[in-house]
């Protein structure tokens, strides 16, 4: 199969024409067995998300591995890291290898799942990551998402087997002792509005910890959804003073959610907008904003997290937290970076495309758009402007916190390895 995409502009940079064959970047087709009209268009290398939650096994009323991934490649992503926290849990060769099939049936996007770090997310003993790591799905990222890893003992013990397997441990950062029964940011939003508050530094302890475990075990951390500026402040002086001479890396992610959100969203009481770590105040947002665009935080992961109607149409302690965010990201992270100025097409292609996949030791995403590689891509229109339906959106769950805004940047196709996987905005039929 051979496709010409005429007119396009990688990166937002000069139009040229993109030549594909055999799902490799070449540098010219004479006789292209199909031409798209790229015109207006900005292509980007595919988007790759380190944290998502597809919820199957276990979770299959809220979202699949199907819907799941229809979601991700109609937001222009070709990879996605599933999390753990399913049911049975992914703890086991048995449980990755599932998810990873699944993955590979549906096609749309690369589903890599991720090992727990723990026996069932209990925290108290190691699950198999040697057997998960030498299993067909080849698991090279471990957490126990949804619940820090808070015993230091045992995240010690994870990080030293992980750097044996050549792994990643990536940490949901909440000292669990500091936030029992919290919902809501610590701050004066939640006590006007009487919810038990979150702390930031229930992050930010926990960040410092782990990196110092990190380079006295010369390991690779991963630090999800960061929140706070005062864990960007962390993250700083790791880097700057605990890391160098070790070979340990310490890594972070941001969330879309919380590059425009803040704790004034909770003001409604309603529980789309309950999510852990929680939304901050204003200063956080904008101190995450202008460390993603410096580099500090390196890399945008959706932290994407459907939820059933019933597990949001309650009152709000009694909801669970999580926000869809697949098909959003794109078109937050234009808003609250490039409109702004913080980014440009480059750097967004870095911090949500080339940077995770390094993270994650992926060859073959991430790639830049020249010729010899992999033809993982999605075109974008830059000028185009939508609104957010969660009943619309391609995950059986509507738990967007964005219902009802107009957002930037629309996804126009998606290819996976030459094969388109999302055609016009719709996806494609395999």
């Amino acid at each position: 199969m051979t496709t010409l995409i005429r007119n396009v502009r990688p990166y937002g940079e000069d139009p040229t024409d993109l030549y594909v064959r055999d799902g490799v970047l070449v540098d010219h087709v004479a006789d292209p067995d199909e031409t798209v009209d790229g015109d207006g268009l900005i292509a980007l290398p595919g988007l790759v998300d380190l944290h998502a939650h597809l919820r199957e096994p276990g979770g299959e009323e809220a979202e699949t591995v199907a819907t799941g991934s229809a979601a991700a490649a109609l937001g222009g992503y070709t990879a996605v890291f599933a999390m753990p926290n399913t049911n049975p849990t992914q703890d086991s060769p048995v449980v990755v290898e599932h998810v990873w099939r699944r993955g590979r049936e549906v096609g749309l996007v690369d589903v890599h799942p991720v090992g727990a770090v723990t026996v069932g997310l209990g925290g108290e003993r190691l699950a198999e990551m040697g057997m998960m790591a030498a299993s067909a799905a080849g698991v090279r990222m471990f957490s126990d998402d949804g619940r820090c890893v808070n015993d230091p003992l045992i995240m010690r013990r994870a990080l030293e087997y992980a750097r044996s397997l050549d792994a990643v441990v990536a940490q949901h950062a909440e000292d669990h002792r500091l936030t029992v029964g919290a919902q809501a940011h610590e701050g004066p939003v939640a006590a006007r509005l009487g919810l038990t508050g979150w702390p930031a530094t229930a992050e930010e302890s926990i960040v410092a910890r782990d990196a110092m475990l990190a380079a006295a075990a010369g390991a690779r951390l991963h630090v999800c959804h960061l929140s706070t500026a005062g864990s960007v402040g962390v993250l700083h002086w790791a880097r700057e003073t605990l890391l160098p001479g070790t070979t340990a890396t310490v890594s972070a992610e941001v969330t879309p959610h919380h590059l425009l959100l803040t704790d004034t969203a909770a003001e409604d009481y309603d529980p789309v907008h309950k999510v852990n770590p929680p939304l901050r105040p204003e200063a956080d947002t904008l101190a995450l904003r202008r460390a993603l665009a410096d580099g500090v935080i390196d890399c945008v992961a959706t932290d994407h997290a459907p939820h059933p109607v019933e597990a949001k149409d309650c009152e709000w302690p009694q909801a669970r937290p999580g926000m869809l965010g697949l098909q959003t990201a794109l078109s937050v992270v234009t808003a609250t970076m490039v409109t702004t100025g913080l980014l440009d097409w480059r750097g967004v292609a870095r911090v949500m495309s080339e940077v995770p996949a390094a993270i994650a030791g992926l060859s073959d995403q991430g790639r830049p758009l020249t010729v010899g590689e992999p033809a993982n891509l999605v075109l974008v229109d830059p000028d185009a402007r939508w609104t957010v339906r969660g009943a619309e959106l391609a995950s059986i769950a509507d738990n967007t916190p964005y219902e009802g805004m107009e957002l930037p940047t629309s996804v126009i196709h998606t290819m996976l390895r030459g094969r388109w996987t999302v055609r016009d905005g719709k996806v494609k039929e395999l």
